[in-house]
């Protein structure tokens, strides 16, 4: 009984956004996987990831040249990665960390 009621309770507490504010698109010519409406960065790395229950979730790593450790940034589930995209990048310059979100 306590699962659902968390399920419930999640249902009713994070409110993601709809349509999310991003779209990942594949580039013709590079086969890279992009966020779309933001511009290609080279240090910016868009995947897709596949849980244990077949569910695919996009992650955003983002490189920084001086960086000796990776951030590992787990946001709440109101938040999209095209809300957070310039805060990736963000936090990625001014903590000098390789940041996966």
């Amino acid at each position: 009984m306590g699962g659902m009621t968390s399920s419930m309770a999640a249902k009713f507490a994070f409110f993601p956004p709809n349509p999310p504010s991003y779209k990942v698109v594949k580039d013709d010519f590079t086969g890279l996987l992009l966020l779309s409406p933001f511009p290609h960065r080279e240090n910016v790395e868009v995947m897709k990831l596949s849980t244990r229950k077949g569910t695919e979730i996009v992650a955003m790593y983002v490189r920084h040249p001086m960086a000796t450790s990776t951030l590992l940034y787990s946001h709440g589930n109101a938040a999209d990665l095209g809300q957070m995209y310039e805060l990736f990048i963000e936090l990625s310059i001014h903590l000098r960390v390789n940041l996966l979100g």
